[in-house]
């Protein structure tokens, strides 16, 4: 499919949409199933075998190419309307080569023998033209040769749906939502990837893998028509690496009316007095200060300043590994490639290198890293956390988040018994606005809803939220988690990253948690 066709089925799907909810063209499918014979119909080991034997013919020290096809697909609607359906999807191929301690990478749509041959030259060619330049040689720590293949966890693959049936979803979805009277406006979206990639290297490894994600959301908004005033809130359950049983089995209609009559709650809110509160934060919202705050300051080309133009670098430096009393001592973040419907969850990252579980943070200390093969041997390590990953065929891999979630406490600790312990608080759900700077260290971060605690009791909501802290303060300030029934799973599918940007996809997990003493502001009030 070239770039216009696909394009053009973009722009055709919101007609599509607008014009008939209950027919889509017949066309529609048929370019889909056009791309999809051409990636079927290629021998991926033959092409494997041109890419690197063509490689080391021309002295590399190590090359991988990475055949992969990428599938999405689009839907939103607005109240009873349907804005757009969308379908693309993209066959190619990259190729990366290490030749005198140096990268090279070239990337090709056209995915036969001929091109791949040729983009391995052209890939060598870079490499050997970036090596006269390099100061410091790229090692690669070893990894073991793996043949095998592996599919995410799903029950039903959302694009064998129908999307009539995912049209009338989304409108009855924002039927519930409009039920509250004051309800002005709602709009709701599902959206899907599927990645499907092939993976050969020189060690030896011939990797399949079948991923698929999903990616429902809604808002809805009412508004005080006396003083223009609006309020909003979205959905809180996010993202996972399911199929569309995540759909079929979350209760979306009952979340949207809920939103709906939270969100006119929220026009009669009384604003928070700035102030010291202890906080009690839901997973909807903690989940993104786990991103923000863990996730971010543990990669470690960032501490390395290997990467720093985009979104900073990080405050922690390697001779703080072990040392550095990051958070109270009831904590404990995991990186984990393994976790169940994690947005980051893989078989092998895309250097081959298995999917794992390790401790960032274990009893409050930092104790490790976020690596890929390189970055493992810059601090003596003698094996990668297998966190390389590429969002595209025609995008280099480089090091990208793992899921890092912060494990519940080992007793059956509720929401409410966090609550019980708090005189003054306030009790947040939903992730809001956010800011932090370039080393994650000062935040400000808001919400969606937020709750007065008082004297050990929910109370009345409260509008105009945030609260500012520093990372290691605010993480030292925790003295309760909630127990494993209380943990969920949030996320984003858009973590960027790189120049030129690179989009990933990371889950975050964790219980409810009490911090004591943060600094709540009132956003609505200008110093």
């Amino acid at each position: 499919m070239t770039t216009s066709r696909r394009d053009f089925l973009r722009t055709a799907g919101v007609a599509a949409g607008a014009l008939s909810v209950s027919r889509l063209p017949d066309w529609f499918s048929g370019v889909v199933a056009a791309e999809e014979a051409a990636a079927n119909g290629v021998d991926k080991n033959a092409l494997a075998d041109a890419a690197l034997t063509t490689a080391r013919k021309l002295g590399v020290s190590y090359a991988d190419i990475r055949i992969n096809r990428y599938r999405n697909e689009s839907i939103s609607t607005r109240e009873q309307q349907v804005q757009n359906v969308s379908r693309s999807q993209n066959f190619g191929f990259g190729v990366r080569v290490l030749y005198k301690g140096t990268w090279g990478f070239a990337s090709s749509r056209s995915v036969t023998p001929e091109d791949v041959r040729r983009i391995t030259q052209q890939a060598v060619e870079i490499a050997r033209a970036n090596s006269v330049y390099q100061r410091g040689r790229v090692r690669l720590v070893p990894v073991d040769k793996v043949v095998t293949s592996w599919k995410s966890t799903f029950e039903k693959d959302p694009f064998e749906v129908s999307v009539d049936d995912k049209i009338q979803f989304l409108l009855s979805l924002n039927e519930s939502a409009l039920k509250t009277q004051g309800v002005s406006f709602v709009s709701s979206s599902m959206g899907f990837v599927n990645e499907q990639k092939f993976y050969a290297s020189t060690d030896g490894s011939r990797i399949e893998q079948y991923i698929i994600r999903a990616n429902p959301n809604f808002n809805v908004t009412a508004i005080n028509r006396s003083n223009g005033d609006f309020q909003s809130r979205s959905a809180l359950g996010g993202p996972q690496s399911m199929g569309y049983e995540y759909i079929e089995n979350h209760d979306w209609k009952r979340e949207a009316q809920q939103a709906g009559e939270e969100a006119l709650m929220k026009l009669k809110a009384k604003p928070v007095a700035p102030g010291k509160y202890d906080l009690v934060l839901h997973p909807s919202h903690l989940w993104l200060t786990i991103h923000e705050s863990v996730g971010h300051p543990t990669e470690l080309d960032r501490a390395l300043w290997m990467e720093a133009n985009y979104a900073g670098t990080s405050f922690i430096t390697p001779d703080k590994t072990g040392k550095l009393q990051f958070a109270s001592k009831i904590m404990n973040f995991v990186a984990d490639r393994t976790q169940p419907a994690g947005l980051a969850t893989v078989g092998y990252d895309d250097e081959g290198v298995p999917a794992q579980r390790w401790h960032l943070i274990k009893d409050g200390i930092f104790v490790d890293w976020q690596t890929t093969r390189d970055l493992a041997a810059k601090v003596k390590q003698k094996k990668s956390y297998g966190c390389n990953h590429a969002d595209s065929w025609g995008s280099i891999s480089f090091p990208r988040m793992p899921n890092v979630s912060l494990q519940p406490g080992p007793d059956n600790t509720s929401l409410d018994d966090l609550i019980a312990g708090v005189e003054k608080g306030v009790l947040i759900y939903g992730d809001g606005s956010y800011s932090i700077d370039q080393q994650r260290y000062n935040f400000q971060f808001g919400g969606q809803v937020f709750w007065e605690i008082k004297n050990g009791k929910r109370g009345e909501m409260l509008r105009d939220v945030a609260y500012q802290s520093r990372t290691t303060d605010f993480w030292n300030s925790c003295d309760g988690l909630g127990g494993q029934a209380t943990y969920e799973l949030g996320g984003s599918f858009g973590d960027g990253k790189g120049e030129p940007g690179q989009s990933n996809a990371v889950s975050h997990g964790c219980p409810v948690a009490r911090f004591r003493q943060v600094n709540v502001l009132n956003t609505a009030q200008r110093s």
